[in-house]
């Protein structure tokens, strides 16, 4: 599978961005789409996920400030994200998980300016 994500960009605090994701290629049973952050010196970590369920996790730093969606016709997955704060800065990555694997996305720049 593929993605591309996109959206990404310089915000001041308080702004608001919206990623999108598409997936494209051989998409068979999807566990769940998501994305993740990493900043400068820091491990990836999750940001949110959606699962083939609809079931959906948030990172406790981002919960009611930032949302995920879905659509299931185009393959898509979006991140619409609030209030921004410059911890919010970090490349953000979209992935999909398979059951025991998942494949991720190039990345795109989030940077929040104080």
């Amino acid at each position: 599978v593929q993605l591309q994500a996109s959206g990404g960009g310089l915000v001041q605090a308080g702004g608001s961005l919206r990623l999108s994701c598409a997936a494209s290629g051989s998409i068979v049973s999807l566990n769940f789409m998501g994305w993740y952050r990493q900043a400068p010196g820091k491990q990836r970590e999750v940001v949110a996920i959606i699962t083939r369920s609809g079931s959906i996790t948030y990172a406790d730093s981002v919960k009611g400030r930032f949302a995920i969606s879905r659509d299931n016709a185009k393959v898509m997955v979006y991140l619409q994200m609030n209030s921004l704060k410059a911890e919010d800065t970090a490349v953000y990555y979209c992935s999909v998980g398979y059951s025991e694997t998942q494949d991720w996305g190039q990345g795109t720049q989030v940077t929040v300016s104080s």
